[in-house]
């Protein structure tokens, strides 16, 4: 009778650092494994047989017919060497096909939580449902994932003993620090989130502020942030996607963590917006994800993080968003990486929903709190090895050649 751990071995290889628990009872792996993958049932290898890779793997373990007990960064890390060459030969097929019968090529329905947009990509229309799949989840549900902050960007940490909404204010106070926000400047956060800059930005250098999401649920919790505040009169929270904002002029734009949304179709008309929106010798502070340059352009459109995470999502190499950024008037003057940063975000991320693991699936439902679980994780060891990347890109208008800026800025 076939079974499937040793079939496992042939097409990920021998000596797994971690364990492999399967649903005929047969095990692979060492017995002090740091985590362990238990494969529930054989819809999981249908999965993974009909979608081999990453994809395959997330389907299974959102559906809950995959799972990991343990250090769920151990068990990546092992799969992340090993799935990229595994490859089902004639000797691995009939390995498969004598386990699991002739309906192992048939494939199954995919979990509903998969994303499936319509319409023209980077549409307002597409664009409001991508941002609706990743965010209208639940804000009770990001309030245990995020912490008090609500900020869904990458932190700045000055050490490890900081708790995570200390680097998130450090984040909010560096952003303002490089656009030199000052009383009585007016402030665009493109992409508030939850309303975390636009509140730290009029407590602490008392600017006015007018943050835009395209996201319901994020308005509303921020909305009421602001009011319970005592912010009402200085920040203005828009449920307005940022090809509509047109009350210029700006003394300064951030737009933190929402660059990974516009779509490299979009990036010339984004940051030519930007432009005309600022006053001269303004500032924008662009924050987003990265890519080294060996690396495809988008997330692939069969990827998990675009069928689950972010769909539509695209990452670009920071020198070509430079050079966009320059295209549409501006000149760039500080460029700075916060790679090792984001991955100590994203651990601090997870710790906080496996800590609350019980409330977190209550709130967004057991596949949901997976999928996070899941590529949050995964982000994070991508940031570490430098396979992703996230930078500030400081710019600012500068007609005429006057930027403004001192000879030596501190930025911090």
């Amino acid at each position: 009778m076939a079974r499937l751990a040793p079939l496992l071995e042939e097409i990920l290889g021998p000596d797994l650092p971690v364990g492999i628990q399967a649903y005929d009872g047969s095990r692979l792996g060492p017995v002090d494994a740091p985590a362990t993958l238990v494969v529930r049932s054989q819809r999981a290898v249908r999965r993974l047989v009909s979608a081999p890779g990453e994809l395959g793997l997330g389907r299974a373990y959102v559906a809950g017919e995959l799972d990991v007990e343990g250090d769920i960064f151990a068990a990546l890390s092992a799969l992340r060497d090993r799935l990229p060459g595994a490859r089902l030969g004639p000797r691995e097929w009939a390995g498969v096909l004598r386990l699991l019968g002739p309906f192992a090529l048939r494939p199954l329905p995919r979990p509903p939580e998969e994303a499936r947009l319509r319409g023209r990509r980077h549409s307002k229309e597409r664009d409001a449902a991508a941002i609706a799949h990743h965010y209208d989840v639940s804000n009770a549900f990001f309030r245990l994932v995020l912490g008090s902050s609500m900020t869904y960007s990458c932190a700045v940490w000055a050490d490890h003993s900081v708790s995570l909404e200390e680097a998130q204010a450090a984040k909010h106070e560096l952003v303002c620090r490089k656009l030199d926000l000052r009383p009585g400047m007016r402030l665009l956060d493109v992409g508030c989130g939850w309303g975390g800059m636009v509140l730290h930005a009029a407590t602490h250098h008392g600017v006015t502020a007018v943050g835009v999401t395209i996201s319901r649920r994020q308005a509303e919790w921020a909305a009421k942030a602001v009011a319970e505040s005592g912010l009402a009169d200085r920040v203005e929270i828009r449920l307005q996607d940022y090809r509509d904002v047109a009350d210029g002029p700006y003394d300064a734009i951030s737009s933190i963590g929402m660059f990974e949304h516009v779509g490299l179709s979009q990036l010339a008309g984004y940051f030519g917006l930007l432009f005309s929106l600022l006053r001269p010798e303004g500032r924008l502070l662009n924050h987003g994800i990265s890519r080294p340059p060996s690396r495809r352009t988008r997330f692939g459109r069969r990827s998990f993080i675009d069928a689950y995470v972010f769909p539509d999502g695209e990452l670009l190499e920071v020198g070509s968003v430079v050079s966009t950024i320059q295209r549409a008037g501006f000149e760039v003057r500080h460029v700075e990486s916060l790679r090792e940063h984001y991955a100590l975000t994203l651990r601090a991320w997870v710790g906080n929903l496996e800590a609350n693991w019980d409330r977190a699936v209550a709130e967004a439902g057991a596949a949901r709190a997976r999928i996070w679980r899941l590529y949050m994780a995964a982000s994070a060891l991508n940031f570490e090895a430098g396979q992703t990347q996230v930078h500030q890109v400081l710019a600012v208008r500068s007609d005429c050649g006057r930027s403004g800026l001192p000879l030596r800025p501190d930025f911090g």
